[in-house]
C-alpha cells in the first residue's frame, strides 16, 4: 500500500511538472472584414468592465466567476498609472496592484481580457489616472505632444508592458485587444499625438489587436481615430439608440467590425446630487438587440466597485463649476459594490443566454458573499487635527502659498498657516481654492468655502494682530474629463487676500494622512475644528458590511488602517463599503476624521448600502 501510494504521488508530481513546462496555447485574434476572429473563426466579445483597483484582490476571482455566470467571455480593465507610480520612478505592481496576477486569474477562469492602459483613462478616477506629480512641472501639458509628458507616459507604458506584454493571446495569454488612449475625440483632434501614443504601446512590447473608443459622431471619431485603427462606440440607451448608432457607423466605417466599447449599464454619482439608477429591462433589450446581430459589447460597469481612499475624480459644468464624485462606484451595475447579484443581473443573463453559441452553457450563479451587521458603538477617543500637526507633518515655509503638487503631495489636505501682523476687519478671499476650505483663527472655525458652490470669499472677519490664521484645504478629487483636467492643481492655486492686502509668509503642512499610527488619542473631548475620533468594535466572525455615517458631517474613515474613503452629509451616499477581508475576528479599530464636527459620535455596520439619501 505504501509503495502504491508513493508511486501515485510520484506520478502526480510528474504530471504537474509536465503541465508546468508546457507552454500556454497561443491564439490569433484580429479583425477580419466585418467581424473579430479568434483563431480564424468569428468571435463575439461579451465583455464586462471590472477594475482591479476598485476591488480587493481577495475578491477578484469571485467577481470573475460572477462574470462567467452572467454569460460574459471577456473582462475589460483600465490600468491606473497614478497608483503604480505615485512618485516618479517609484513603481508598485504588488498586492492589490498586481495587474499581471489579475490578468492571469481571468485566464484561469476562462475569460479573455481587453486591456485599456491609457495613459489617460477617465473612469471617474482622480485626474483621469494621471499621477499628480506631472503637475509639479510648470507648463507641462498632459494629453499632448509636450515632450516632458510623452517621455513620462512612454516610460509608464514601458513598465505596463513589462508586466503584461507577454500575456497577449499571441503569446499564450488572455489579452485579445489593447486600447490606444481613451475617448480622445471628446478632448482633442491631434492625430500626431494619437499616433505617438499608439507607437508607445507598440514599443512597450504589446502584440495585439489595437483599437480606439469614442462616442458615436463624426467629430468624435475624426478626432480620436487613426487610419487602420478600428473604432468602437461608447454610449447608452435602448435598441432604438443602438440602431441609430450603428446605422451611422455603417456609413462612417463600412465593413468594419461592430462593438459597443462601453455600454453604460448604469451611471455614477456626484456629491449633492441624486443616486443614479437605470432601467434593467431596457438594458436587457439592448443586449438582446446587439447579440441578435452578432455585435460585440462591453458592459460598463459589470461590477462598479469602490473608489477607495482619495481616488474618486470629478467633473465640472457651468453650474456647478465643480462636481466631485462619490466614494462609491456602485454604478447601479449588475453586480453591486459588495459583489452581490441584482435584478439587473438576472435580466441580462437571460438575454445573453438566448444567443450562446452551440454547445456553450452558463454556469450556475455563485452564492452572494455573506454580509454582516455591526451593532452601533461609540467612538470614545479623540484628538484635534491642529494639536496633532507636529505628529502628522513638518511645516514648509514660503513667502506665498504653494499648491499641493508643488509640495510633492498627491492626495489629502494641506493646512496653510499665517500669523496676522496687524489687526483688521475685512473679507478673506482664497481665490479658486481647490476644493474645500475650513477657515480657522486660533483654532476656532470661522467659515467653510466650497469650490462647487463658487464660494471663495468670507463675510468680513475681525482678525487681531498675532492671531494664527489656518486654512485647511481638502483635495476632493481632480477633474478627470474635459479641457479643465490639464490644469487641475490642488490647494491654494493663487494668493490669499484679506481686504486690500495679499497675505505673505506662510507655513504649509502636507497632510496626505496615509499613516495615522502616531496619533495620540485621549478620552473623547469635543473641541471646535477638525477632529479625529477613534473607536473599537469586536466581531465573532468577519464579513462585508457598510459603515453607516448618517449623522456625521464631512470627512474620512479608516478601518484597521485601510482608508475607506470620504463621507458627506449632502449625500446621496451615506455609507462606506467595508470589505470583510479588512476585518479581524475579535478587536477592530475605526478612525474618523470629521472636519465639521457635529454631535453624533457613534457608527454601525449595515448589510446594505445607503446610497439615495440627502
Amino acid at each position: 500500500m505504501k509503495l502504491r501510494t508513493c508511486a501515485l504521488a510520484l506520478g502526480m508530481l510528474a504530471a504537474i511538472s509536465a503541465y508546468a513546462d508546457t507552454p500556454a496555447r497561443r491564439h490569433t485574434f484580429a479583425v477580419e472584414g466585418d467581424h473579430f476572429a479568434l483563431d480564424g473563426k468569428p468571435f463575439v466579445i461579451r465583455a464586462g468592465e471590472l477594475h482591479y483597483a476598485r476591488v480587493p484582490r481577495a475578491y477578484w476571482r469571485a467577481r470573475m466567476k460572477m462574470a462567467k455566470a452572467l454569460g460574459l467571455n471577456t473582462i475589460t480593465t483600465y490600468v491606473f498609472w497614478n497608483l503604480h507610480e505615485r512618485q516618479p520612478g517609484q513603481w508598485d505592481f504588488s498586492g492589490d496592484l498586481d495587474i499581471a496576477a489579475f490578468v492571469k486569474m481571468a485566464q484561469e477562469e476562462g475569460l479573455y481580457v481587453v486591456l485599456r492602459p491609457g495613459p489617460y483613462i477617465c473612469s471617474e478616477w482622480d485626474f483621469g489616472g494621471y499621477p499628480a506629480w506631472l503637475l509639479k512641472t510648470p507648463g507641462l501639458r498632459v494629453r499632448s505632444l509636450d515632450p516632458r509628458f510623452m517621455q513620462a507616459g512612454g516610460n509608464y507604458l514601458k513598465h505596463v508592458g513589462e508586466q503584461l506584454a507577454s500575456l497577449t493571446v499571441s503569446r499564450g495569454g488572455p489579452i485579445i485587444m489593447v486600447q490606444v488612449e481613451n475617448e480622445y475625440g471628446s478632448f482633442g483632434n491631434d492625430h500626431d499625438y494619437m499616433a505617438a501614443v499608439k507607437q508607445q504601446v507598440i514599443d512597450a512590447g504589446f502584440d495585439a489587436q489595437f483599437f480606439h473608443a469614442d462616442g458615436p459622431g463624426r467629430s468624435l471619431f475624426d478626432g480620436g481615430g487613426l487610419p487602420g485603427l478600428p473604432g468602437v462606440l461608447n454610449f447608452t440607451g435602448g435598441p432604438k439608440d443602438a440602431d441609430e448608432a450603428f446605422k451611422w457607423f455603417a456609413t462612417y466605417s463600412p465593413g468594419a467590425p461592430r462593438m459597443v466599447g462601453e455600454y453604460w449599464a448604469g451611471w455614477f454619482d456626484h456629491w449633492g446630487e441624486k443616486h443614479h439608477t437605470t432601467d434593467p429591462a431596457n438594458e436587457a433589450a439592448f443586449i438582446d438587440w446587439l447579440l441578435a446581430r452578432d455585435i460585440s459589447f462591453n458592459l460598463y460597469m459589470f461590477n462598479g466597485g469602490t473608489s477607495f481612499g482619495y481616488t474618486a475624480g470629478a467633473n465640472y459644468a457651468k453650474d456647478p463649476p465643480y462636481q466631485p464624485d462619490t466614494t462609491s462606484y456602485d454604478y447601479d451595475a449588475p453586480v453591486d459594490e459588495a459583489g452581490r447579484v441584482t435584478p439587473k443581473f438576472q435580466l441580462l443573463r437571460d438575454a445573453i443566454a438566448k444567443h450562446l453559441p452551440a454547445g456553450e452553457t452558463l454556469p450556475a450563479i455563485p452564492d452572494n458573499p455573506a454580509m454582516i451587521a455591526i451593532p452601533r458603538f461609540e467612538l470614545s477617543e479623540s484628538v484635534s487635527l491642529l494639536s496633532a500637526l507636529p505628529t502628522l507633518a513638518k511645516p514648509v515655509a514660503s513667502e506665498y502659498p504653494k499648491t499641493m503638487e508643488e509640495l510633492g503631495q498627491d492626495f489629502g489636505y494641506v493646512l496653510y498657516r499665517h500669523r496676522m501682523d496687524k489687526s483688521q476687519t475685512a473679507a478673506l478671499d482664497v481665490g479658486e481654492a481647490r476644493d474645500r476650505v475650513t477657515v480657522m483663527a486660533d483654532g476656532k472655525p470661522l467659515a467653510t468655502l466650497y469650490r462647487g458652490a463658487s464660494q471663495h470669499k468670507t463675510a468680513p472677519l475681525a482678525l487681531a494682530q498675532g492671531q494664527t490664521l489656518d486654512l485647511l484645504v481638502e483635495n476632493m478629487g481632480r477633474i478627470n474629463f474635459g479641457a479643465k483636467l490639464v490644469d487641475e492643481r490642488k490647494g491654494l492655486v493663487r494668493g490669499v487676500e484679506f481686504g486690500d492686502d495679499e497675505l505673505s509668509k506662510w507655513q504649509m503642512y502636507s497632510l496626505p494622512l496615509r499613516d495615522l499610527s502616531g496619533l495620540k488619542f485621549g478620552k473623547a473631548n469635543p473641541a471646535p475644528g477638525p477632529m479625529f475620533w477613534r473607536g473599537h468594535f469586536a466581531l465573532p466572525k468577519v464579513g462585508d458590511t457598510f459603515i453607516d455615517m448618517r449623522g456625521w458631517n464631512h470627512g474620512q474613515v479608516w478601518v484597521n488602517g485601510h482608508h475607506l474613503g470620504r463621507y458627506w452629509k449632502v449625500g446621496p451616499q451615506q455609507s462606506l463599503y467595508l470589505p470583510g477581508v479588512w476585518l479581524h475576528p475579535g478587536k477592530n479599530e475605526i478612525i474618523v476624521l470629521d472636519d465639521e464636527p457635529g454631535t453624533i459620535r457613534s457608527v454601525q455596520g449595515v448589510a446594505d448600502p445607503v446610497l439615495g439619501t440627502h
